[in-house]
């Protein structure tokens, strides 16, 4: 079968390749899945460099969530059929036309969901419905986020208002704010203009904004933590721009605010089943009733793997996927 791997850390455009390697074999517990899509996460880009908290040992194949379709099944499986479609997330090394995947973590998908939809279920939906239950908000509350025209950034605010939380969102272009008024999300603010903090102040009105979450790092951060109320909480996520992050002392000090990290991967893995169960529940009710929406701006193929990884540097609205 035909796998992306890389043998080094760098560049995902420049050491990702196609490999041919031999189809393997389910365990005990195990299962093997063909392929039918992956979406491209940033943490994905991010490990293949070798910047993430996860550090693979070299050669290395990439990717973590994928929808496909069962195609063999290890000993003492029993909950799931070849050909029965499935999604997982978090699992490794997903960007093959088959991979191997334990049972436990696979999540059998509902006929009505598009295997486009399907491949972007599990890991930034549930993360940013996650993000939003830990931070155990009030219906009325109001956030503010930075990178609003991410994949995390428009789930919150979907999800979000369905919840009656009022989500501000910061984009660094003016031209993300009509992006995102076309999919119905507003109360979003670019911050390339000298006043964006007056329109901030005019959407809150006398509100006070409790939590902010940041996905970008470096000044951006600096802009989320200024905008938070006494007491506030910034919400580190992700560093797209920079792993640094660039914090006013008296933003923290006058307001009393608190910094803290929020890592997908283990808040999933430290979660009650009860609490899992009703996630994912409601993302469900979510995407039949369209609250929620997973565009998809452009699908390659796995010999593709460098145009995919430009385009998904690109401005863009939705996921760049890959395919056998």
């Amino acid at each position: 079968m035909r796998a992306l791997t890389h043998s080094e850390f760098g560049d995902p455009a420049a050491v990702l390749s196609v490999e041919h390697v031999a189809l393997p074999e389910p365990g005990a517990g195990e299962v093997r899945v063909r392929l039918l899509l992956s979406p491209i996460h940033n943490h994905d880009l991010w490990t293949i460099r070798g910047t993430y908290g996860f550090k693979p040992e070299l050669p290395s194949r990439a990717g973590t969530e994928a929808v496909g379709v069962v195609d063999a099944l290890g000993d003492g499986v029993q909950n799931l059929s070849v050909g029965q479609r499935v999604a997982t997330g978090g699992t490794f090394g997903v960007w093959a036309e088959y991979f191997i995947v334990k049972a436990a973590a696979l999540i059998p998908v509902a006929d009505d969901l598009s295997d486009e939809v399907a491949s972007q279920l599990v890991a930034m939906p549930f993360s940013a419905i996650s993000l939003l239950d830990s931070l155990d908000l009030e219906p009325g509350s109001w956030i503010v986020q930075n990178a609003a025209n991410g994949a995390v950034g428009r789930m919150v605010a979907q999800i979000g208002r369905a919840r009656g939380v009022n989500v501000v969102g910061l984009v660094r272009r003016s031209g993300a704010v009509a992006d995102l008024a076309g999919q119905g999300i507003d109360r979003v603010v670019a911050v390339d203009t000298d006043d964006w903090r007056d329109r901030v102040a005019e959407i809150i009105g006398s509100a006070t904004i409790v939590a902010g979450v940041d996905s970008v790092g470096g000044a951006s951060s600096g802009h989320v933590l200024s905008l938070l109320g006494e007491g506030g909480t910034l919400v580190v996520f992700g560093a797209m721009d920079s792993p640094t992050m660039e914090l006013s002392s008296g933003d923290i000090i006058f307001t009393q605010a608190s910094v803290k990290g929020f890592w997908g991967s283990k808040v999933s893995t430290s979660m009650d089943a009860a609490t899992r169960g009703r996630l994912f529940g409601e993302l469900g009710e979510h995407l039949s009733s369209g609250v929620l929406t997973l565009p998809v701006a452009a699908t390659y193929g796995l010999d593709e793997a460098a145009a995919a990884v430009t385009a998904n540097g690109d401005a863009r609205v939705g996921k760049v996927l890959l395919r056998p």
